[in-house]
C-alpha cells in the first residue's frame, strides 16, 4: 500500500513518540501492517554520535556542540548542543531540539531522554504522527515520555489539519498517549472549529490506531417529523476481539427515552448480531414501543449448520414513527425463521420453520403469508453421471394459517437430462416429473381434503455460437451471435381445487421465458405447449469485458393456456422481450428493456437506465420504470457532483409519472476541506399509503477525530448509487 508524503514544512514538526491517531474512515489495517509500522527496537543497537566538536570522556560523558546529532536505531535526536551520558544511556539536548522515530516527529527548546527505555520530557514541543494517522499534529507545554509506548502531553492540542493554524483542533489540559494499548485519553478537552468551541469534555477516549475500543461514540443529532429532535449518545464495549456491544440511549422529544443494545459476535463456527430497542412508555400512543433483529450462524459439525432469523416489532405503526429503527419503512414482513441444513457431496437436506409478522399498511392491507411449521426439503444432485445429469427434489411442507385453507404438501420431483455440448453448439434434452399430495384441512363444504397430482414435463433447450472478430468504438472486439430454442411440453391437468399455499405467477422477463414452469411455487404447474426462440449478440474486448449485449425473445404457444390463478389466456404468443445493456466506456454504462404487444401495438412495460461515473465523487443516475400490468411509472433520478470547488451537492427524486408526484427525496450539500467534511441532508421517505416521514440531518466530520451530529451516510448510499464520501481517497 503506497501512500502520498505531505511536503515537509519550514516549520519544525514534531511527532508523538508512541502514539498514532487514526481516523473514523480510515480503512483498517491488518495485524502485520501495524506490526511492521512500529517494529520492536532492538535493545543492542549501537549509539552513534556527531558534531562539529565533540568533547568529553567517551567511556562515561561525552558533549556535543554545534550540529549534534545521536542516532539509535529508528530514533535520529538533532539539536544546537547536547550531552550524552554513557553510562545511565541519557541524552539531554538544547537549542533547535529534532528528534524523529519511525515516522513520527518533535520539535522544541531542550530534551532529556533515556535512550534504553525511552522515559524522559521534551519542553515546548510540535509534533507530528505520521502517515499512519494522517499527519496529525499540534503542540504543548511539555510532553513527558514515561516509556517508549506512553506519552503524556500537558496543556497540548491535537489536529489533522496542515499548517500552523488549523482549521480545528482538540485542546486539552492532559493527554496521555499509550500505544501498546492503543489508547488515547484527555482531560479538560475542548474542541475548536474556525477558533469557535463547539465541544467540551471533562474527560474522553479515543483510539491510537485502528483497533477497536470502548468508550462513548459521538453523540448523533436529528430531527424527523414524527419524533422530533432525535439525540443519541451510542456507548460502545470491546468485549473481546471476535465481541461487541454498542448501547445507544436515543431521546426523542416528542416520545420519550427509547433505549436500544447491539450485540456482534464471530467465532470459527459461528457469527450472529443481535439489536433490540425498547421505549417503555411513548408519550403520543400510551403504549410500549419496541422491535427486535436476532441473525445467527453456526456450524454444528462437518455439513451441518444452523441459522436463524427473527424480527418483531410491537405494532403496525413502528417504522412509521422510527424511521431510523431496526424495521425499515420497506420492510412490512417481518420473518422468524430456523433452519438446519446439512450437505453432502450429492445431496443436501433442510428442516426450516418459518413465520411471519405484518405490520399492516391500513391504506393497503395484505394478507400474511401461511407460515411453514415445518418444512423439510431433500435435493439431490450429480453431473455426467454415465453423460446424463440426475437431480432429485423432496419437499414436505406443514402449512398453517388462521380461518384460511390449511394441511400438508408432499412433492417428488425428479428430473434427468443428457446435456450435448460442444464449441459452437448444444443441445440439453430434459425429462421431469412433479409428483404431489395434499392433505388438508378447513376446506369449504364439498371440497375435497385429499388432492394428488402427477405431472410429466419434457424440454428441449438449444443453442448456436457464432463469433467474428470486428471492433467496438475503436477497440478490438469479439462479437458474438448466439441463437437459442426452447421447447417445453407439460399436459393439462385441473388444479383448480389446490389452494395457493406459496405459490404465484412469475414476472414476465428473459429468465422466466427459459422456464418450465409459469409459476413459482409448487402449487401450480402450468400446461405447456411451447417455443421459446432468442438471440444474443455480445460484444467482448479481449480480456473478457462485455462492452455491449443485445438480446430479443418471444414464446409461442401451441395451444391454450388452460392453468392459470385468474383469466385464462387467449395469445398464441408472448409479449416480445428486447434488451440492451452494457459498459460502453469505463464510465458509461445503461441498461434499457422493453415489453411490447404485437396484438394490442403497444408496450405493456418497459425500463431504460442510465449511468455515468466519470470520476470519484461524481455521478449521475437516470431511470424510467413503466409496468401497464400493475399501474407503476416512475422516473428516478440520482446524482453527486461537485458545485463549486470544495462544494459538493447530492440528490436523489423518485417521481410518479400516475399520481403526479414525488414519491421519495432526498437533497444534500457536502463541503469538503482539507481535515473537515460537512454534511446537511434532507430526506422524506414513504412509510405507508399516502404516509411520510421527513429527516434533516446535519454533520460535522473531524477527519482523524470524530464525526459530530446525525449520520446521512447510509441514507446517501442507498438513494446514490455509486456515491462515494467527499473524503474517502481514490480506489486504484
Amino acid at each position: 500500500m503506497t501512500r502520498r508524503q505531505r511536503p515537509h514544512s519550514s516549520r519544525s514538526l514534531v511527532r508523538a513518540l508512541t502514539v498514532a491517531v487514526t481516523a473514523v474512515s480510515i480503512p483498517t489495517l491488518s495485524m502485520a501492517q501495524t506490526e511492521a509500522a512500529r517494529a520492536p527496537e532492538d535493545p543492542n543497537a549501537p549509539t552513534q554520535v556527531g558534531a562539529e566538536r565533540i568533547t568529553g570522556r567517551p567511556d562515561r560523558e561525552v558533549t556535543l556542540d554545534r550540529d549534534a546529532e545521536v542516532t539509535r536505531g529508528p530514533m535520529t535526536l538533532n539539536a544546537d548542543h547536547a550531552t550524552y551520558d554513557i553510562v545511565d544511556d541519557r541524552v539531554k539536548a538544547e537549542g533547535n531540539v529534532k528528534m524523529r522515530r519511525y515516522n513520527e516527529r518533535y520539535s522544541g527548546t531542550d530534551l532529556d531522554i533515556k535512550l534504553d527505555t525511552g522515559e524522559g520530557y521534551i519542553n515546548n514541543p510540535t509534533y507530528n504522527l505520521g502517515p499512519r494517522a494522517r499527519n496529525a499534529q499540534g503542540k504543548a507545554g511539555r510532553i513527558d515520555f514515561a516509556s517508549r509506548e506512553e506519552a503524556v502531553v500537558q496543556n497540548g492540542t491535537y489536529s489533522t489539519c496542515e499548517g500552523p493554524d488549523p482549521d480545528w483542533y482538540l485542546q486539552s489540559g492532559t493527554m496521555n498517549l499509550d500505544s501498546s494499548r492503543d489508547i488515547g485519553t484527555a482531560s479538560r478537552s475542548i474542541v475548536y472549529f474556525k477558533g469557535v468551541p463547539i465541544l467540551g469534555t471533562p474527560f474522553i477516549t479515543f483510539p491510537l490506531s485502528d483497533q477497536r475500543k470502548s468508550g462513548f461514540l459521538p453523540p448523533a443529532i436529528g430531527t424527523t417529523s414524527k419524533g422530533g429532535i432525535e439525540v443519541s449518545t451510542p456507548y460502545y464495549l470491546n468485549i473481546a476481539p471476535n465481541r461487541d456491544l454498542t448501547l445507544f440511549p436515543r431521546i426523542i422529544s416528542r416520545r420519550g427515552v427509547q433505549l436500544g443494545a447491539q450485540a456482534r459476535y464471530l467465532g470459527e463456527d459461528y457469527s450472529g448480531q443481535i439489536r433490540a430497542e425498547d421505549l417503555p412508555s411513548d408519550r403520543i400512543t400510551g403504549t410500549n414501543r419496541y422491535a427486535y433483529s436476532i441473525t445467527h450462524a453456526q456450524k454444528l459439525a462437518p455439513g451441518l449448520t444452523f441459522g436463524a432469523n427473527l424480527n418483531g416489532a410491537s405494532d403496525d405503526n413502528y417504522p412509521n414513527d422510527f424511521q431510523s429503527s431496526i424495521t425499515n419503512s420497506s420492510l412490512r414482513l417481518l420473518p422468524r425463521d430456523l433452519n438446519l441444513t446439512y450437505a453432502r457431496p450429492y445431496w443436501t437436506a433442510v428442516a426450516r420453520t418459518t413465520s411471519y409478522q405484518v405490520l399492516q399498511d391500513p391504506a393497503a392491507p395484505i394478507t400474511k403469508p401461511y407460515s411453514r411449521l415445518p418444512q423439510i426439503t431433500v435435493t439431490g444432485n450429480r453431473a455426467d453421471y454415465g453423460g446424463f445429469d440426475v437431480s432429485m427434489v423432496t419437499d414436505y411442507t406443514r402449512f398453517s394459517q388462521d380461518q384460511l385453507v390449511e394441511g400438508d404438501r408432499m412433492v417428488v420431483n425428479p428430473r434427468i437430462s443428457y446435456p450435448i455440448i460442444a464449441p459452437g453448439y448444444f443441445i440439453r434434452p430434459s425429462v421431469s416429473l412433479n409428483a404431489a399430495s395434499y392433505n388438508l384441512q378447513n376446506t369449504a363444504p364439498g371440497q375435497p381434503t385429499t388432492i394428488t397430482r402427477t405431472l410429466p414435463t419434457l424440454s428441449v433447450d438449444s443453442g448456436l455460437v457464432f463469433e467474428r472478430d470486428t471492433s467496438f468504438l475503436g477497440r478490438p472486439a469479439t462479437q458474438t451471435l448466439e441463437p437459442r430454442l426452447f421447447y417445453v411440453y407439460t399436459p393439462y391437468r385441473n388444479q383448480n381445487q389446490i389452494p395457493l399455499f406459496d405459490t404465484a405467477l412469475s414476472d414476465f422477463s428473459f429468465a422466466q421465458l427459459f422456464s418450465e414452469n409459469r409459476y413459482i411455487g409448487y402449487d401450480r404447474i402450468s400446461d405447456a405447449n411451447q417455443l421459446t426462440a432468442a438471440v444474443v449478440s455480445r460484444y467482448l474486448e479481449e480480456d473478457g469485458t462485455e462492452r455491449l449485449r443485445l438480446a430479443l425473445g418471444q414464446r409461442f404457444y401451441f395451444n391454450q393456456q388452460l392453468v392459470t390463478t385468474g383469466t385464462a389466456a387467449s395469445e398464441n404468443k408472448s409479449d416480445i422481450l428486447a434488451a440492451v445493456s452494457g459498459q460502453v466506456t469505463p464510465t458509461l454504462q445503461f441498461d434499457a428493456g422493453v415489453q411490447y404487444s404485437q396484438s394490442l401495438h403497444k408496450t405493456n412495460a418497459e425500463t431504460y437506465g442510465v449511468r455515468w461515473q466519470p470520476g470519484p465523487q461524481r455521478v449521475l443516475n437516470l431511470q424510467r420504470r413503466r409496468d401497464v400490468a400493475t399501474a407503476l411509472d416512475l422516473v428516478d433520478a440520482s446524482a453527486q457532483w461537485p458545485l463549486a470547488a470544495r462544494l459538493y451537492g447530492v440528490a436523489r427524486v423518485n417521481y410518479s409519472m400516475i399520481e403526479k408526484k414525488v414519491s421519495e427525496s432526498l437533497f444534500g450539500l457536502e463541503y469538503k476541506a482539507d481535515c473537515w467534511v460537512f454534511r446537511v441532508v434532507a430526506q422524506r421517505t414513504p412509510t405507508a399509503t399516502n404516509v411520510a416521514t421527513s429527516s434533516l440531518f446535519f454533520q460535522l466530520e473531524l477527519n482523524g477525530l470524530s464525526r459530530l451530529g446525525s449520520n446521512p451516510l447510509t441514507a446517501l448510499r442507498n438513494n446514490v448509487p455509486g456515491y462515494t464520501p467527499v473524503n474517502q481517497p481514490p480506489l486504484p
